[in-house]
């Protein structure tokens, strides 16, 4: 009988297997952080983007820690699971969801229950016991934050889970989205990724980003097939090219702005572009600098302000850039300018969108009110546009 027919769209449901290409360093040696340019090969695969789009990558976990993990059950790995959250026709080897399947970071308070009825050492299931009692409730969110599955099975071991008890407390694995930092326009097979690798250390273990550190560390350059697909949303540079644009990016929210500029310059827009990026130190953290001198220097970038927030005794970041710069900022706004954001959620995004209020009220003379009615007319016409995470 002939196999199953490959599909002949990659998407979500159907990634593609492509390879990573390039994989190299972006700051410079003595820097605090580890930021990486890399260059997905999407040849043959008939995946299509556009500047603002993003990529979704699909990753596997630490084999290091699937290996835990089944040592902290007894298992061999090869024992067959239904994990609830994949929905499965078929039960799969147990290593294989602990490996590429299965979450294995964020236990739940549901998990803590489980280990309750399951400990069989008195000390252990007190200290649980103690951990599910309502007014433990604050306790237990930060106990569990600190923690992934693999500590809990260390900590409480008279607990003894079965495989199928275990993966039914693990979520999907989620695939992770990723701001392209390319323009099809000048690279058609290529996605261009600006990836900052994610280490840090809790409960005394180290940790990682599943996604960064699989693409970092685990990926061989040209030779490890990483399954992808493209994620189209709204966020794009202006269809009319006589349009300024104002692109607020620090860090590796830096990445589409490179992906706008390298196809504004392609379709020959005439409209201006002003950067303003930040990170740590300008001499480890300038990210793509050279481009930038580049772009400067043929006139194609009509300026950049840049915020390093640990090059002086003050912190600056790029809000403060803004609020430095406010009365050229509201005469490009009033001058049609579309005005972008690129970055962290929690805090910078927050922070630029109070400063971009300070400035139009500023520049305007308007009250506080008419300053919020005038930005959310610039959303209304998508002259605003956030890609925020």
């Amino acid at each position: 009988m002939p196999g199953p027919v490959a599909p002949q769209i990659f998407s979500k449901d159907y990634p593609f297997a492509a390879k990573i290409i390039e994989n190299r360093l972006l700051n410079k040696p003595d820097s605090g952080k580890e930021t990486r340019h890399l260059v997905v090969d999407i040849t043959g695969s008939g995946l299509t983007y556009a500047a603002g789009d993003s990529l979704g990558v699909f990753a596997a976990n630490r084999p290091g820690e699937a290996d835990e993990i089944l040592k902290r059950l007894e298992a061999t790995g090869e024992e067959l699971v239904s994990p609830p959250a994949l929905k499965l026709a078929a039960p799969i080897p147990l290593r294989l969801a602990l490996t590429k399947l299965l979450a294995l970071a964020k236990p739940s308070r549901r998990f803590v229950e489980l280990l309750a009825a399951k400990a069989t050492e008195a000390g252990e299931k007190a200290r649980l016991a103690g951990l599910l009692v309502p007014e433990a409730k604050e306790a237990l969110t930060a106990y569990l934050e600190d923690r992934e599955f693999v500590d809990l099975l260390v900590e409480f071991p008279s607990a003894r889970l079965t495989p199928d008890e275990l993966v039914g407390q693990l979520r999907k694995l989620m695939p992770r989205l990723y701001s392209i930092a390319s323009s099809p326009r000048v690279y058609p097979n290529e996605v261009h990724l600006t990836l900052a690798v994610v280490r840090y250390t809790t409960n005394a273990r180290d940790r990682v980003g599943v996604c960064s550190t699989f693409l970092a560390d685990r990926t061989l350059v040209g030779q490890t097939p990483v399954p992808v697909y493209v994620s189209h949303g709204h966020f794009a540079p202006p269809e009319d090219g006589a349009k300024d644009c104002i692109m607020v990016g620090p860090g590796t929210g830096i990445a589409p702005f490179r992906a706008f500029l390298q196809d504004r310059v392609a379709t020959g827009a005439k409209g201006r572009n002003w950067i303003f990026f930040g990170d740590q130190r300008r001499a480890t953290d300038f990210l793509y600098e050279e481009e930038w001198q580049e772009y400067l220097a043929r006139g194609q970038l009509a300026r950049i302000d840049t915020a390093f927030s640990r090059d002086q005794a003050n912190k600056i970041y790029v809000q403060d850039r803004m609020r430095e710069a406010a009365a050229e900022l509201w005469s490009w706004l009033e001058r049609g300018a579309y005005f972008y954001v690129c970055g962290d959620a929690k805090r910078m995004a927050k922070d630029v969108d109070a400063a971009l209020h300070e400035v139009v009220a500023q520049g305007g003379g308007l009250a506080a009110q008419q300053a919020i009615d005038y930005v959310k007319q610039l959303k209304k016409d998508d002259r605003y546009q956030r890609d925020v995470y």
